[in-house]
């Protein structure tokens, strides 16, 4: 089995924020009160990586974060306290777990400002966000493409770290398409949806033009996209002009040179060859999706894809080690 892998979309919850964001009646209760169990566990989390080769999980918080939370000061001071819990769990066990911060992007200004401390102070790697923030209540969204977040992109720029974009369920007054089949609101399709059209969102409205050096994480084999982004680059040649976004290439060249994509939760082996056409090995990185997800099945499937070992040493850990200077 191969070993040192590096793992990025790992969750935990913290006392500040303990809540799990998908509804516990649409998941098996068995499997949902072990998920609580491994969330807050750090030796079976820690077994698990022995026992299946990952050297270091970088931790992040369950969707939906600090961007569920509608008061822009309680965001704000949440995610300090949030990250300073973090830091002390990454510090129990040096070598094996590392950061991404909380950032409430209910404030740009104030998440620019966390981040730089949660970067330089406490030694994360890059932020997390759980897709767009609710902004006064519950059913209001910004998404990170709007003009009051470019603040925050401008400092992601300069700290010259790495966002992970992670999906969350769609604003309740989006979800009709969804009753009568409540299973497919979160992680089984819903957030893939979501978190793909937020990307469309970040590269049609000219952000990687502005901020060329930004780098954006995908989990899930970047949520479909690797398959059908050359559709909607093919579509929009025949939209009005005005209506293509302000992007200056192609859509997929963005896809490309702006974005990691991760195997978490994702362990089918034609979609990771589909990936692996579509941007190259150097943009692929190994993930669990942890403890949503098996650390065994993810790892064994992730031995047997047939891919040459060079490329596999690649994802499992070379490509996280440069991106994330570990």
């Amino acid at each position: 089995m191969l070993q040192g892998k590096v793992a990025l979309e790992e969750h935990v919850v913290l006392p500040s924020l303990s809540a799990v964001g998908s509804a516990a009646d649409s998941n098996d209760a068995d499997y949902y009160a072990d998920v609580r169990r491994r969330l807050v566990d750090s030796s079976l989390r820690l077994e698990g990586m022995d026992r299946f080769g990952i050297q270091t999980m970088v931790l992040s918080l369950s969707q939906p974060g600090v961007q569920g939370i509608p008061d822009r000061l309680l965001a704000v001071e949440t995610a300090r306290g949030l990250n300073d819990e973090l830091a002390e769990v990454v510090a129990a066990h040096p070598g094996r777990f590392a950061g991404f911060a909380a950032v409430a992007v209910q404030d740009p200004m104030a998440a620019g400002d966390e981040l730089e401390r949660a970067v330089r102070q406490l030694g994360f790697r890059g932020a997390l966000v759980n897709g767009f923030s609710n902004i006064g209540d519950v059913e209001t969204a910004q998404y990170l493409d709007e003009p009051p977040v470019w603040d925050f992109w401008a400092r992601v720029s300069a700290l010259d770290v790495p966002v992970y974009l992670h999906p969350r369920d769609p604003l309740v007054g989006q979800r009709r398409i969804y009753e009568g089949y409540p299973a497919l609101l979160s992680s089984a399709w819903g957030f893939g949806v979501e978190t793909a059209t937020h990307t469309l969102r970040l590269i049609m409205s000219g952000l990687f033009d502005r901020f060329p050096n930004l780098t954006i994480i995908l989990g899930h084999l970047g949520e479909g996209l690797p398959f059908l982004l050359p559709r909607v680059e093919h579509r929009l040649r025949h939209a009005r002009s005005d209506l293509r976004g302000q992007q200056a290439r192609p859509l997929t060249s963005y896809l490309q040179s702006n974005f990691f994509l991760t195997t978490a939760g994702a362990f089918r082996s034609t979609a990771l060859l589909d990936s692996l056409l579509e941007v190259g090995a150097d943009r692929l990185l190994f993930s669990v999706d942890y403890p949503y997800e098996n650390m065994q099945e993810q790892s064994e499937w992730f031995e047997a894809v047939p891919i040459a070992e060079s490329d596999r040493r690649k994802i499992g850990y070379e490509n996280a080690k440069r991106l994330l200077r570990l």
